[in-house]
């Protein structure tokens, strides 16, 4: 693999020093690489990148380089480790921050401040470089050296109150949902608006996006309707306030590997003619006649009856064939999918959005195609997830200009590791 990127790709030229870990900076550089950027991601042998050391794996292995999750999400970089603990270490880092055009990071404040990483240095060393800072809740505030990932964000952001049933615990997301979706999207946005600000001035920026103002910004209609109507909503399980019937409801029984495997199906009515729709697709039963369930708001004060109606219905079917009847009836609902359903999906088949790539390790495995696709410029993964450390060479001659001996020298050292 070349270290210049690829050619006839919108960020194409474009170069990258991705000292990030874990989930929001590693994903926005990863899409970076899949639009043509040349992407150094950073990583030390003395703190791996977490995610390394998640599962899943591959049958049968074990070690840094075959964590599914890691590789799912830096697939198309380069990969240089380094100490920055040594004095050669932080040499080196500066001159790949000089080389780039975006420095990228997660970590702590408190951290950036130690390695000298703030962007008042990193201008002396590139006076146009954008650099970009992820920091959980900013760089001031009474809680900027706060910690945490994902599954901190979403109780203090308030999704964990909104997510469960009524009279129950919060459930949370069931997945760190700000990693991995609104953190690393806002950030790709805020880069590209960057990038185009230097291209018609010439200059540079720092951004800063903080994980936590991120993680609010789609929180709007809860927060509107308590400084309306001073309502704080919280858990309501599947339930919405405009729809009746609306929420998931169980199927009849899979069995996968010889052990039952329970099924279901989101149903979703938003107005009467959906209603009418679901009980003709139901085989119109006399209980639905009942003139309580004509209307949404007879619906939503008998809510509990027609779920349990409703349920005794779809417990005969499978949950595909309630989805491809309902949706050819006009009332909106979907299979309650889980991970072998997505990946043996026919209409993401049909689109191409699984990426299957051999890596080294880890073997042929799937990867998340490119979150959106451009008609003259779509992107592509253009190779797996690097080995750690799998391109020292390759970056400190092509990228730092360094001479065999040099590298021998900082390996002696330490540095490159």
């Amino acid at each position: 693999m070349s270290a210049i990127g690829t050619q006839g790709q919108p960020l194409s030229g474009i170069k990258v020093a991705d000292f990030s870990w874990f989930g929001a900076g590693p994903i926005c550089a990863e899409n970076l690489a899949t639009f043509g950027a040349t992407v150094v991601r950073v990583e030390s042998e003395a703190h791996i990148d977490g995610l390394r050391g998640v599962a899943p794996f591959p049958p049968g292995k074990t070690g840094y380089n075959v964590s599914g999750y890691f590789n799912n999400y830096n697939a198309g970089k380069l990969d240089l480790t380094l100490n920055l603990g040594t004095a050669r270490g932080k040499q080196l880092a500066e001159k790949l921050i000089a080389w780039a055009d975006i420095f990228i990071t997660n970590f702590t404040p408190r951290i950036i401040e130690r390695w000298g990483l703030l962007y008042d240095e990193l201008v002396k060393l590139r006076p146009d470089i954008i650099a970009v800072y992820q920091p959980m809740q900013g760089y001031d505030g009474p809680h900027k050296d706060f910690m945490g990932f994902g599954a901190v964000l979403s109780p203090i952001t308030g999704y964990n109150e909104l997510c469960g049933f009524p009279n129950r615990p919060p459930m949370g997301l069931g997945t760190n949902y700000p990693d991995y979706v609104i953190n690393p999207g806002h950030t790709l946005v805020a880069i590209l608006a960057a990038l185009r600000h230097r291209r018609k001035t010439g200059r540079g920026q720092r951004i800063e996006l903080a994980q936590l103002e991120s993680s609010v910004a789609p929180l709007a209609p809860a927060l509107m309707d308590f400084t309306v109507n001073g309502r704080v909503q919280t858990r309501a399980g599947n339930r919405l306030p405009h729809a009746a019937p609306h929420g998931a409801f169980r199927c009849k029984d899979n069995e996968w590997d010889g052990q039952p495997e329970d099924r279901w199906c989101a149903i979703a009515v938003f107005d009467d003619a959906q209603w009418r729709a679901l009980v003709e697709a139901m085989g119109s039963p006399a209980w639905a006649d009942d003139a309580r369930f004509a209307s949404l708001p007879g619906r939503k004060q008998h809510e509990d009856e027609i779920e349990a109606k409703v349920t005794e219905w779809t417990r005969e079917h499978a949950a595909e064939d309630v989805m491809a009847l309902l949706q050819a009836s006009g009332v909106p609902a979907g299979v309650v999918a889980n991970a072998r359903d997505m990946l043996q999906d026919e209409h993401l088949k049909a689109r191409g959005y699984y990426v299957y790539l051999d890596h080294p390790e880890a073997g042929r495995t799937a990867y998340d195609g490119p979150p959106f696709r451009l008609s003259k410029t779509p992107g592509a993964l253009r190779s797996p997830a690097p080995l750690l450390g799998q391109h020292n060479e390759l970056v400190c001659k092509e990228i730092l200009g360094m001479t065999d001996d040099e590298i021998a020298e900082a390996v002696i050292e330490q540095s490159l590791y």
